[in-house]
């Protein structure tokens, strides 16, 4: 349970430091690579994150209407009435 948290941790810092309008490939290779990392630590993770997330990954599947939805939300933060449901719309529409 405790490794499932920090790679929520992970990821969520991951989406809230990355533009509000940020290529969804980009969210989509820090999933992967999070998941790839698996238990490493300290510099050997970094170092592997590094790799991992400078590589080209052709095989990596564009996010489903579901992944979109989760990252938006997360994104809009706070953000309330017509000024989230704006964001939201933008948000989704973005291709990935």
């Amino acid at each position: 349970m405790k490794i499932q948290s920090a790679i929520a941790a992970v990821v969520l810092g991951a989406v809230l430091a990355t533009p509000a309008f940020a290529d969804n490939s980009q969210q989509s290779k820090m999933t992967v690579c999070n998941k790839q990392a698996g238990d490493k630590k300290g510099d050997d993770r970094k170092a592997f994150m590094k790799s991992c997330l400078s590589s080209a990954q052709p095989d990596a599947k564009p996010m489903t209407q579901q992944e979109k939805m989760k990252a938006c939300n997360v994104q809009a933060g706070d953000k309330k009435g017509d000024d989230r449901k704006a964001f939201m719309k933008t948000c989704l529409s973005n291709k990935s």
